[in-house]
């Protein structure tokens, strides 16, 4: 199996399994129960928050523990909105954000605020002096995502942060799903003050992930009932998962000194050499890229048609973003970035992580270089 769908989800890593059991079944007393079964488990969650803010250089009290990159990026817009509505009504965002923070925007305007989606270049970046140019003295949130999904495309996160640095009322949010543990992002540096992160993208297990609320941040909570997270998410809180993104994270962080060079060799030869293949176009720019993501289509070949040519092969890619992939419309980020109509409906995405191989992705093109010319000769 050569696995390339890993911005969609990650496999756990064994230990991580291993200690999201264990915890599971010899700390399973709810951390809020005042017994020693509730005080061991409520132990084990704070090492877990500990661990992690150290890893990103927060504070423990500034992590605060979600269901995943989707409940985050919610709670962060939402919340904000909420909680600042009195001082005004103005949102910012792009109009290439993941589905779970377009969306929260789009609903959010039903309930009557207005938001500024800024456009992209044809690579996928927002203009500084556009971001600029649309705050205003009622502007109270400007939610970016870090690393985009489909493409790969990095957004200068810490210009942006030193530019809403002159505006102390605008909060600033960062998707940082697909970029956590990929591309180094320092939280403090770069002003950020929310910023959303989820543990199956960096081989941890599913309904986990994490909130970064910078202190002093309020958030007014959308799930109501207890008093758990600081008062701003209520329910039993998930322990095992915590724990087990704990270990996924720092096992990823240490992986990464080595493996981002590695990533950065794959992804060259990837972008050099998937262009040369009969039909093939890049949609993932050249520069300015994470290397764990690339986009490109193909020439009139439904993208579901490749995928399974592709998984026959146990060779498992996507199209879009994992949330939108049974979706028939084009890609709204690739329309964004000015793409056609039909590369926009015809993209797919290649994910890696620093487990792929170059043996893999050789396998991968030579199989690519066979199956594409068959495709279009079934077509012709």
């Amino acid at each position: 199996m050569i696995y390339l769908d890993n911005s969609a989800t990650t496999r756990p890593h064994k230990e991580v399994l291993d200690t999201y059991i264990k915890v599971s079944y010899d700390f399973f007393g709810n951390p809020s129960s005042l017994h020693t079964l509730g005080m061991e488990a409520e132990g084990l969650l704070t090492k877990a928050r500990t661990a992690i803010a150290s890893q990103l250089q927060v504070g423990a009290k500034e992590i605060l523990f979600t269901s995943g990159g989707t409940e985050g990026n919610n709670l962060a817009i939402k919340g904000t909105a909420s909680h600042k509505k009195s001082k005004g009504r103005h949102l910012i965002t792009t109009e290439v954000e993941h589905a779970s923070s377009y969306e929260t925007y789009k609903e959010l305007e039903q309930a009557g605020f207005e938001v500024t989606y800024l456009k992209v270049d044809s690579d996928g970046r927002i203009s500084l002096e556009e971001l600029e140019q649309s705050i205003r003295k009622e502007t109270i949130l400007v939610s970016i995502i870090h690393v985009n999904n489909e493409t790969g495309t990095i957004q200068p996160i810490e210009k942006i942060g030193r530019l809403l640095s002159k505006y102390p009322q605008v909060r600033f949010h960062v998707d940082d799903v697909q970029g956590i543990t990929k591309v180094p992002l320092n939280i403090k540096k770069a002003k950020i003050d929310l910023l959303t992160a989820s543990a199956h993208k960096f081989h941890g297990v599913r309904g986990s992930g994490l909130l970064y609320v910078r202190d002093g941040v309020r958030l007014k909570p959308q799930i109501h009932g207890g008093v758990q997270e600081m008062q701003m998410r209520s329910g039993t809180e998930h322990v095992a998962g915590a724990v087990a993104m704990a270990k996924a994270l720092r096992i990823e962080m240490e992986k990464a000194k080595e493996g981002r060079a590695d990533l950065v060799k794959l992804h060259s030869k990837l972008i050099h050499t998937l262009p040369k293949i009969e039909g093939v176009t890049m949609n993932s720019p050249l520069n300015g890229v994470a290397h764990h993501i690339i986009n490109f289509s193909v020439d009139s070949i439904k993208p579901e048609v490749l995928i399974q040519s592709l998984a026959q092969k146990k060779i498992y890619v996507s199209t879009k973003s994992a949330c939108s992939s049974k979706l028939a419309e084009p890609s709204r980020v690739l329309l964004s970035m000015g793409k056609d109509n039909h590369a926009a409906s015809s993209a797919i995405r290649v994910s890696l992580s620093y487990e792929t191989t170059e043996q893999e992705i050789q396998f991968f093109i030579q199989e690519l270089k066979k199956i594409i010319p068959t495709l279009l000769g079934v077509k012709k």
